[in-house]
C-alpha cells in the first residue's frame, strides 16, 4: 500500500483543549451549528487512522437507523476532509452501513443503536478479531436513557496496552434542565470529566445565512434560542410537571401511609408499570418496570421476579390499569394480582387528574429513570398559530405519565374526600 497521503485539516480552536483530553468522559454540548459533531469526526478519524492499532469505537444514536444519515456521513466527510479523493484507499466503507475499517490498521468503527433491549443485546455481543472497543460516541446524548450510558461505560473496561485509554464522548443540544446528563455531569463534580461548552458563535466556519438566522431567532422564538441558539439548558415552555425531584427514595413500604400501582398497557410503545406511595400529601415513584416488544405474560413473568413489585402483590396493592384493555386486566388478575380498571370517570384521562398532579410534590427515585425522563419533558400541546399553550398534552412518550395518572386515581379519590387513603395488606 502507498504512503499514506494526508490532508491538513482545519480545527476549530474552542475545541483544542477537549480535544487534547484524556479524561474518561467528554463532553461537547452547547448550540445548534457549534461544529461539536464535525470537530469529533475530525477528532476521531485523525486517531484512528494515524494512532496505534487494536482501537475500535462504538458509534450510538438511539436508533441504530439514525447513524446513516448522521454520525457515519459525519465520520466519512472527516475522512474525506483528511484523505481527499483517496480516502476510500485507507477506509473500507461496506454497504450494510454498520462498520468503516481502516485498511492499514484495522481500526474500527461500529454502528449500533439502543432503541429497544434487542438492540442493547446487540451492542453487549459485539466483539472484535483484534484489539479492543476503547470508545464510545454517543450522538444527540440527550435521546438515551441513564440506563443506557451506564451500560455503554460498563462495556469499556479493562487492561489495554500502553499509551490507549477509555473513553466516552457525549454530543448533545441541552434540552431540558431535568435531563440526567445535567445532573450526572454539571451539578456534581467529575473528575474523570471534560466539558466544553461551545455556541454557533464558536464556529468559524458558520455561513452568514445561518448567523443571520440564529440573531433573527433571538427575537422570533426565545425558547428555542435559549437551547439551540445559546446553548444553554432549556426550561422547556408548556411543562406540565414542575414540582418533582429526582432522588433515593425510601424502599420500605411500611413507611407510607397508602400504595398504588399505575399501568399503561403497550407493545410498540412502552408498558409502564409504577409502583406508587403516599406519604403526608406527598406523591412518590417507588419503583418502575418500563419495556417495550412484551407480550402480557412475558412482563407478568418479568415483574413477579422483581422484589419490590413482589412485596406489593403479596400487600394486595390496587394496580389501576388503563381500562381499554379489560382482556389484559384478567390476565394480571389470574396471575394472582389484583388488578382492576381506571375509572375514567374520576378524570384519569382529564385535565383534572393532571391538575391534581401539579398540585402535589412528587418524589421520584433515581431507579426510575423513564419516569423521570417523561416527566421532565410532558408538555402541553403549543397552538401554532397562536403561540399558546393548550390544555392538552403532547400524546408523545408519555407512557409513565399515564400510568401515573392511573395509580394516583385512589390518592385523588381520598384527598377530594379528605380522608387518608386506606393502605392494602
Amino acid at each position: 500500500m502507498q504512503e499514506v497521503r494526508r490532508h491538513a485539516i482545519s480545527m476549530n480552536p474552542a475545541y483544542r483543549e477537549i480535544n487534547d483530553s484524556k479524561a474518561r468522559y467528554l463532553v461537547f454540548w452547547g448550540s445548534a451549528g457549534s461544529g461539536k459533531s464535525v470537530n469529533i469526526a475530525r477528532l476521531l478519524v485523525r486517531r484512528l487512522s494515524f494512532g496505534p492499532s487494536g482501537c475500535h469505537w462504538i458509534v450510538l444514536r438511539k436508533t441504530k437507523e439514525a447513524n446513516a444519515d448522521s454520525t457515519r456521513a459525519e465520520l466519512i466527510n472527516a475522512m474525506q476532509s483528511t484523505f481527499g479523493d483517496s480516502w476510500r484507499e485507507e477506509w473500507d466503507a461496506p454497504a450494510s452501513h454498520l462498520t468503516l475499517t481502516n485498511k492499514r490498521n484495522g481500526n474500527s468503527f461500529i454502528f449500533r443503536g439502543m432503541k429497544d433491549e434487542a438492540q442493547r443485546e446487540q451492542l453487549k455481543s459485539i466483539s472484535v478479531q483484534k484489539g479492543k472497543i476503547v470508545g464510545a460516541w454517543l450522538e444527540e446524548a440527550t435521546q438515551f436513557l441513564q440506563s443506557d450510558f451506564q451500560q455503554v461505560d460498563a462495556r469499556l473496561r479493562g487492561d489495554l496496552d500502553e499509551g490507549l485509554f477509555y473513553q466516552i464522548i457525549l454530543s448533545f443540544n441541552p434540552v431540558s434542565a431535568t435531563h440526567w446528563i445535567k445532573r450526572r455531569f454539571f451539578d456534581r463534580v467529575d473528575p474523570d470529566a471534560c466539558t466544553c461548552h461551545t455556541t454557533w458563535r464558536d464556529n468559524r466556519f458558520i455561513d452568514d445565512s445561518f448567523r443571520r438566522q440564529m440573531e433573527k431567532m433571538e427575537e422570533i422564538d426565545p425558547e428555542f434560542a435559549q437551547v439551540y441558539g445559546r446553548g444553554e439548558w432549556g426550561s422547556k415552555g408548556g411543562l406540565i410537571l414542575t414540582r418533582f425531584r429526582v432522588e433515593a427514595v425510601p424502599k420500605d413500604l411500611d413507611y407510607y401511609d397508602s400504595l398504588s400501582m399505575g399501568h399503561d398497557f403497550g407493545f410498540n410503545h412502552a408498558d409502564a408499570l409504577l409502583l406508587l406511595g403516599w406519604k403526608d400529601g406527598d406523591l412518590y415513584v417507588i419503583a418502575e418496570h418500563y419495556v417495550n416488544e412484551m407480550t402480557n405474560p412475558q412482563i407478568i413473568k418479568a415483574v413477579e421476579k422483581i422484589d419490590i413489585f413482589a412485596q406489593a402483590r403479596k400487600r394486595r396493592v390496587y394496580m389501576i390499569c388503563d381500562s381499554a384493555e379489560p382482556d389484559r386486566i384478567r390476565e394480571w388478575n389470574v396471575a394472582g394480582w389484583n388488578a382492576r380498571p381506571v375509572d375514567k370517570g374520576n378524570g384519569a384521562a382529564t385535565s383534572g387528574a393532571i391538575d391534581w398532579l401539579k398540585s402535589r410534590m412528587i418524589y421520584i427515585d433515581e431507579s426510575a429513570e423513564n419516569t423521570a425522563s417523561e416527566a421532565g419533558e410532558w408538555a402541553y400541546k403549543q397552538d401554532r398559530t397562536t403561540g399558546l399553550y393548550t390544555d392538552e398534552p403532547v400524546p408523545i412518550n408519555d407512557d409513565a405519565m399515564a400510568a401515573l395518572r392511573y395509580g394516583s386515581e385512589p390518592f385523588r379519590i381520598a384527598s377530594r374526600r379528605k380522608k387518608r387513603p386506606t393502605l392494602r395488606v
